[in-house]
């Protein structure tokens, strides 16, 4: 009779306003310095069953969206990153992936056996593992989204180091969670995990940028009656990706991510709108997929893990994170002492945990509800303590680079296949000795000055006009070597080279 009732314009009636709701949510703690991303999770809780009553316990639907959800996700993260900011970084990217997540489980999964001795919840050794071995892994969601919306620059090539990071690392928290759960139901742990690693991650290399440069090509070639149809091209094969290195037994959030970064670092057409639609599409994805997650919990179960939890969670923020990412990094002599401070600060957890800890429910663990509880609780202390200090703790550590902050104040883009650089060049006294008109200012030969931006106030100059400081030119040249000769580095931004 229920089902009779419960047709499919109700659930989209329900479905809408749900998305309505917590974009509102989110807006207004967003005023207060709260995580957009937390609040999504917490609008998810209010409408659930301690909330408005929606009740919502399908764990294997919860999982398949946040598949999809990641994959649009990490694919974004990868269109939106310069190859040329990796390179400096990506050995020290790829040891804290693989390395750095296995001491992080192996370190939080000593502390979590004899903190459960200490409280009412009792985990076997091989179980404080496998919770530990899901959290292990930073989140690629949470890590893209808050570094991008505070507008970071950092020093020293941190930003990429932590986006490759977040972007890469979950093949080794899933492996170790999986070879757990095997050694759980059988004892024991085959030979082949290791093996079966190594395949995961070569073949899912090989599927990302394979079929990243395969995407390239054909967008190249053929051409579409309409130009958005590029971006819907480009989601059908996002997913593909994904799927074909599942079945090959590759790991398909690899290859998504470098499928991303293969074509975002590949001239493409249209390859700027794509990015665009993209970044739009993966705000979508990201509020379905936190709003569903904060449905699927029970804020009451919580309370029975808060002891647990909040011990857990300040052990993986002051020891078990720190501690992995200093080992990790110290052959690195690059990376200062404040660096590693805060690499070891922005270990954020988010939507990943939570999904791979759906995996415990499909995998038939005992103590599955326990684990899942445990996990949330961690994922919104991480967010609290770590998302709402991301600027703050960058400038404690003094690693914000304010002179290439990455706002475009102009918001205007010019498309790939115009090979020009946009500049944006920031006016002070130095730059009117020779006066202060645009005529007398320093620009050299095949550039022009689009626009000029003061305070809030936009105009399009003309030879006479006055230029002031602290006002921003909007440049556009196809001779940026020229410009950089005839203006000091530290006045200019580039947009796009």
């Amino acid at each position: 009779m229920i089902s009779e009732l419960v047709t499919g314009e109700h659930v989209l009636l329900v479905g809408s306003l749900m998305l309505i709701f917590s974009i509102f949510v989110g807006r207004a703690g967003h005023k207060f310095g709260l995580p957009s991303l937390l609040l999504f999770i917490a609008a998810g809780m209010m409408m659930g069953v301690d909330g408005l009553g929606i009740r919502f316990d399908n764990h294997s639907a919860t999982q398949f969206v946040g598949i999809l959800a990641l994959c649009i996700i990490l694919f974004t993260g990868g269109l939106d990153t310069k190859l040329e900011s990796i390179i400096p970084v990506w050995k020290a990217g790829v040891v804290l992936a693989t390395v750095g997540v296995a001491l992080t489980a192996l370190f939080t999964g000593t502390f979590i056996f004899f903190a459960a001795k200490l409280s009412s919840i009792n985990f076997s050794f091989a179980e404080s593992l496998l919770l530990a071995s899901i959290m292990s892994s930073t989140d690629s969601a949470s890590v893209f989204a808050l570094l991008r919306s505070k507008h970071l620059a950092l020093k020293e090539n941190l930003k990429p180091l932590l986006e490759l990071e977040s972007g890469s690392n979950d093949p080794m928290a899933y492996m170790l969670a999986m070879a757990i759960i095997a050694y759980m139901n059988t004892g024991s742990v085959s030979g082949g995990a290791a093996g079966a690693f190594v395949v995961q991650i070569l073949v899912g290399a090989a599927v990302g940028v394979g079929i990243g440069k395969l995407v390239v090509l054909i967008a190249n070639k053929v051409r579409l009656e309409n130009q958005s149809i590029y971006s819907v091209l480009v989601v059908g094969f996002v997913f593909f990706i994904y799927s074909l290195s599942d079945t090959l037994r590759g790991n398909g959030y690899l290859s998504v991510y470098l499928a991303g970064l293969t074509i975002g670092n590949s001239k493409m057409i249209f390859r700027r709108s794509i990015t665009n639609f993209f970044e739009d599409f993966a705000w979508l994805w990201q509020i379905v997929m936190f709003v569903l997650l904060g449905l699927l919990v029970n804020p009451h179960e919580l309370l029975g893990v808060a002891a647990l939890g909040s011990a857990v969670g300040v052990f993986m923020i002051i020891f078990g994170r720190p501690l992995s990412v200093v080992l990790c990094l110290a052959p690195f002599r690059r990376f200062s002492k404040n660096a590693i401070k805060y690499v070891s600060w922005i270990g954020l957890r988010g939507a990943v945990p939570i999904i791979f800890a759906t995996y415990l429910f499909t995998e038939g663990v005992e103590s599955a509800q326990t684990m899942f509880n445990i996990v949330f609780f961690i994922t919104i202390l991480s967010l609290v303590v770590q998302g709402m200090t991301v600027g703050k703790m960058a400038r404690v550590f003094s690693v914000a680079d304010d002179s290439l902050e990455e706002v475009n104040s102009f918001g205007v883009e010019i498309p790939d296949e115009i090979r020009s650089a946009m500049v944006e060049i920031l006016v002070d006294d130095s730059l009117l000795n020779g006066g202060d008109t645009l005529s007398k200012f320093p620009m050299p030969e095949n550039t022009l000055v689009m626009m000029v931006r003061r305070g809030d106030s936009f105009f399009v100059p003309r030879g006479e006009s006055k230029i002031r400081p602290g006002d921003k030119l909007l440049v556009i040249s196809d001779n940026t070597d020229a410009v950089s000769a005839a203006l000091d580095e530290k006045h200019i931004r580039y947009y796009k080279l």
